[in-house]
């Protein structure tokens, strides 16, 4: 009898959930992707691969700024991971996701076409995926009860990355 196949999650990509406050509350950037990119037409947030030599929160922050330019105000990790399964390449994929606070409209690359800035329900009901829903949800959650410490990566390793990015 053969013993089947063991599946082995990879940790290959991420998502970015930006965010700014407004007197009114949160809102939570959605974008569109271009025609010409994978998930065309489809309201997003940043996402993107881990380049080698990245930890998963350096991708986050890679992707944040080459897509709309951001550098965030506070960036931190949700607690809780995107999962999703590849059938075509029998693959489980364990997705870190961040959330990133910023200050103003993005500067989209050539990956989107539009963006919205939308309160956390109708911003969830724009994406298509539901983990990316609940994730996009779980992060208004943790902004109204508060982000713990520990979940915040400091702005000077965020700035640091920043910095050698742009030097290298």
């Amino acid at each position: 009898m053969s013993r089947p196949m063991k599946i082995e999650p990879v940790v290959r990509v991420v998502d970015v959930y930006p965010y700014r406050r407004r007197r009114n509350g949160t809102e939570f950037l959605v974008c569109r992707r271009a025609s010409h990119e994978q998930f065309a037409g489809q309201w997003r947030m940043i996402a993107g691969k881990i380049e080698r030599g990245e930890t998963a929160w350096q991708a986050g922050l890679r992707e944040l700024q080459e897509e709309t330019q951001y550098v965030p105000l506070h960036y931190w990790t949700i607690p809780s991971l995107n999962l999703l399964y590849q059938w075509h390449r029998d693959r489980v994929n364990l997705i870190p996701a961040f959330a990133a606070e910023v200050d103003k409209d993005p500067v989209l690359n050539h990956e989107h076409n539009a963006f919205q800035w939308l309160p956390a329900e109708e911003a969830a009901a724009h994406l298509t995926w539901p983990e990316q829903r609940r994730l996009l949800l779980l992060a208004a959650q943790m902004l109204s009860e508060g982000v713990p410490a520990q979940l915040v990566i400091p702005r000077r390793e965020v700035l640091a990355t920043l910095r050698g990015r742009a030097a290298a």
